[in-house]
């Protein structure tokens, strides 16, 4: 085995199944995917085949590049303006989790890759700290393919799975709380969906610190804050019926890798007081009502017929426009600090920023139309 580290790094355990943590510490995480060659699609070529149906977007990736200095000062300042928040979040989470019968003394926790995993991994450490022994693997989830069942059945082996929570980062449209739903409905997996994320702007976790949508400073960033993992990828080039979904490691971005920095930034942050209410279930379902009818309002105003091109939430919007081709962006507020990276993005690309009332989010981006509206 190398030494540890290093995104490349991992084993093949008795199974015969790659595991590795990416550049995050080994104890923090464990990846159940498979590291595989894949060469990139160009954006627009990828956009193109995802809305004409050819191609799904799980089948592809586009490169990634380092963003430029100026990007990665404003990624930065949100890191220094949000650290203590997002560290009272997940203490906040925490001891709700410890606070769950099925969850009070061992947790194993499942991290969505690859927005949940510093979630996840900050989560375990948090539990920890409480007492609670805590596990954490992050697995691949796909809009539209479900999620990947041979990493569930690696976990359930090792672990069982009444003590399992999935763990995201933040709720968007609830797209992929409603495929971990489809995923796990007939229960032969034996989990249960139930899902916990530190914002929930969409009111559809189970469980969350906040309603609000606000910058979760790793959600600036892809793989230079994700381990240097990239999104995961199913097609039967690379996915055979036992295998786990596929990545591909970014290593040529290991002199930019921010994953470890990431967390200690978290984890050394100071004290930060509450400014809103708490999240509860009892108002989960008017805030879900209330996301539900911004992007109803929004598809009716652009006439997008396929939801799947409404990206709402700081950190949805921001990745359709670094991995996507986008068409408009609307935020509450041009001069929102939190949208201050959304904005450079958007001018750079010469994507009009509107003001508009967004009711749960505070940025929403639109996905171009190249004439397939289909996916």
């Amino acid at each position: 085995m190398a030494t540890p580290g290093h995104a490349g790094d991992g084993y093949r355990d008795a199974e015969g199944n790659w595991t590795f943590s990416g550049s995050y510490d080994p104890g923090d995480v464990i990846f159940l995917l498979n590291p595989a060659r894949i060469e990139p699609t160009a954006i627009a070529e990828k956009e193109r085949l995802i809305q004409s149906g050819a191609r799904h977007y799980s089948e592809m990736l586009s490169a990634e590049s380092v963003p430029d200095a100026r990007y990665l000062r404003l990624y930065d300042q949100a890191l220094a303006a949000n650290a203590a928040r997002v560290r009272h979040d997940v203490e906040r989470l925490a001891r709700a989790i410890g606070d769950r019968s099925q969850t009070a003394t061992s947790c194993v926790l499942i991290s969505l890759a690859r927005a949940g995993t510093p979630i996840g991994i900050l989560l375990a450490r948090a539990l920890r700290r409480r007492g609670v022994e805590a596990w954490h693997y992050s697995v691949s989830i796909l809009r539209g393919r479900g999620i990947d069942d041979n990493a569930l059945a690696y976990i359930a082996r090792r672990h069982g799975t009444a003590n399992a929570v999935f763990v995201d980062g933040w709720t968007g449209k609830g797209a992929i709380r409603g495929e971990l739903d489809r995923a796990l409905a007939s229960g032969t997996s034996g989990f249960a969906p139930f899902l916990a994320v530190v914002a929930d702007p969409a009111g559809r976790a189970d469980l969350a610190a906040t309603f609000d949508d606000y910058v979760i400073p790793g959600g600036l960033l892809n793989g230079i804050v994700s381990g240097l993992v990239s999104r995961s990828v199913r097609n039967d080039a690379l996915v055979g019926p036992d295998d786990f979904h596929a990545c591909l490691v970014l290593s040529d971005h290991a002199a930019s890798d921010r994953s470890r920095a990431y967390i200690d930034a978290i984890e050394g942050a100071g004290a930060w007081q509450p400014e809103t209410a708490p999240w509860s279930a009892a108002a989960a379902t008017e805030v879900r009502a209330a996301a539900e009818g911004a992007i109803a309002a929004i598809a009716a105003e652009c006439g997008v017929r396929d939801l799947n091109r409404i990206k709402p939430g700081i950190a949805e919007a921001t990745r359709a426009i670094l991995r996507r081709v986008p068409d408009r962006i609307y935020v509450q507020r041009r001069g929102d600090a939190d949208v201050a990276h959304i904005v450079l993005l958007a001018d750079a690309a010469g994507v009009p920023v509107i003001e508009r009332n967004l009711r749960s989010y505070r940025a929403v981006t639109i996905i171009k139309d190249l004439g397939g509206d289909q996916q």
